[in-house]
């Protein structure tokens, strides 16, 4: 959304010999910007995971009429049990194979077959994910009102050719008006 007219802005304020140098910096710092922002944003979504999946589980074992398997099951990390939903792989069949006869008895087959079937487990990690997913989404959305508010205020437009070397409106380098920019 801003990278366009800040590019712009940047290279239209270097002299054209320094433009390689200063497309290669524009580049490394956007890629930093980009790496770091992810994992800001992952930060939060694990954060946040770790508080409510535990919750979320406790009340879908209940729900499915397993609540027996809640001391068990929550032995499940919320980040493991995040990236087992995005490789598509579910814990609970690994977790009941562990567990004594005498405990996965006394669950009714019908149950055993929701907990182990496809959807159950993504279920119940959404009702934990997507509170933080939009958490999330709310604060890069206020980040990007920021970044709005702060690229609003850049200021006029500098051209280094337009403009030259000295400050603008300096008595060696009167302003020149940018064609197509009305004057403030």
């Amino acid at each position: 959304m801003f990278a366009s007219p800040n590019s712009a802005a940047i290279m239209n304020s270097v002299p054209p010999e320094d433009r390689g140098v200063a497309s290669g910096m524009m580049s490394t710092l956007m890629n930093s910007g980009f790496v770091i922002s992810m994992g800001m944003f992952f930060t939060i979504i694990v954060v946040g995971l770790t508080k409510e999946f535990p919750a979320a589980l406790s009340a879908s074992l209940t729900s499915a009429g397993a609540a027996q398997l809640i001391p068990a099951m929550s032995s499940i990390p919320p980040t493991g049990a995040l990236f087992a939903a995005f490789l598509g792989y579910n814990p609970v069949q690994m977790i009941l194979t562990g567990m004594p006869l005498s405990v996965t008895g006394t669950i009714p087959p019908a149950t055993l077959a929701i907990l182990t079937g496809v959807t159950w487990f993504p279920t119940t990690l959404a009702h934990a994910f997507m509170p933080s997913l939009a958490f999330t989404f709310i604060i890069g959305a206020i980040l990007s009102l920021v970044a709005a508010a702060l690229c609003a205020r850049g200021g006029e437009r500098y051209v280094y050719g337009i403009h030259g070397h000295g400050t603008e409106g300096s008595p060696q380098n009167p302003p020149h008006q940018v064609p197509g920019e009305e004057k403030k």
